[in-house]
């Protein structure tokens, strides 16, 4: 596997100060206002919750996003995994 494809899988998040964050691994950008930017990445749904947060940059050709403003959060929706031996019972 080439390194370009390996590093296609890698989600990867910087946070500055809480004022900045840089994301790669970013496939898809749902939505995005002042409080809220939803994506879909490489290892699930992650939204970014804030306030003043606007997107600085945006590559999709390579995954990458910049967001400024207030940094209150993150939160991943993980990717759908096989389920486990119960969940197959149930």
């Amino acid at each position: 596997m080439s390194e370009n494809n390996q590093d296609k899988g890698k989600n990867n998040i910087i946070i500055e100060n809480r004022e900045k964050a840089n994301i790669s691994g970013v496939c898809e950008v749902i939505s995005f206002d002042e409080r809220e930017v939803s994506m879909n990445t490489t290892q699930g749904k992650l939204t970014v919750v804030g306030e003043g947060m606007h997107v600085e940059k945006l590559s999709l050709d390579i995954g990458e996003i910049s967001i400024s403003g207030r940094i209150d959060g993150f939160e991943y929706i993980g990717l759908q995994k096989e389920g486990s031996f119960w969940s197959k019972i149930f």
